[in-house]
């Protein structure tokens, strides 16, 4: 059984928040400074390397201005009922 974050699933977690920096015209740069980490955080989190928890998702998508509920619901969704873990 592979590991889910890398899995299809967690990839369009990943997928989803990038699109979502990228909609409101945010760089990697401007968002580690919201974040208050480094641009390598937020590459490795777009990249993968990173897995994000809940509570990180949230924070993230609070600081690109988006709604962690309504994104968390199109994901949700999104993934597949027999997917695994």
């Amino acid at each position: 059984m592979s590991k889910s974050a890398f899995t299809d699933a967690y990839a369009s977690v990943i997928r989803a928040i990038r699109t979502l920096r990228e909609e409101k015209g945010v760089s990697q740069v401007e968002l580690a400074r919201r974040l208050g980490r480094s641009q390598q955080f937020v590459s490795y989190v777009e990249s993968g390397v990173r897995r994000l928890d809940l509570v990180e998702f949230v924070v993230i998508v609070r600081a690109l201005g988006g709604s962690p509920k309504g994104l968390f619901e199109a994901l949700e969704a999104s993934v597949p009922n027999d997917t695994q873990i």
